[in-house]
């Protein structure tokens, strides 16, 4: 079974995979999300490794346990025949009310069917007061393809 779009990417198809993965990790839903990875996904999150679906799972709902009213934005930074290169940002909060933006990169390899067997992601945390949010839930329709400007 496949899922599409599958490598080799062009821009239209790396943006559409980009446009999902957004649209899943949205859905805050880990078991959705870890359906996009191979059984065998290998990622490095921060300072952490998690390798296999059943580890993404645990992991996802760690961290929306503690990342409350998580919302994200995902844009295309490149792309190759099997990899897609993102940058994005997300909002949230912890349990003391504290507000953050936490901006990243990620570099993603896709196996022939579509699904992602590998993960690399460098995030960092900036505190942010609650009237400088600008990212509030799935993006609307007239959002999609548009970037955050870095600040």
């Amino acid at each position: 079974m496949s899922r599409p779009p599958v490598p080799p990417f062009t821009e239209e198809t790396a943006r559409q995979k980009v446009q999902a993965a957004e649209d899943g990790w949205n859905s805050k839903d880990p078991e959705k999300v870890a359906g996009a990875y191979t059984v065998d996904t290998v990622w490095r999150n921060r300072s952490e490794f998690v390798t296999g679906r059943d580890a993404v799972v645990a992991f996802l709902t760690a961290k929306w346990e503690r990342e409350h009213e998580y919302a994200l934005r995902k844009s295309l930074w490149a792309f190759s025949d099997d990899h897609i290169a993102v940058r994005f940002q997300y909002e949230w909060h912890d349990d003391a009310g504290q507000w953050w933006r936490s901006y990243g990169n990620e570099n993603w390899q896709f196996d022939a069917d579509g699904y992602m067997q590998r993960r690399e992601a460098s995030i960092n945390d900036v505190p942010i007061d609650e009237a400088d949010r600008r990212i509030v839930g799935p993006r609307s329709d007239d959002e999609r393809g548009v970037d955050l400007p870095l600040e």
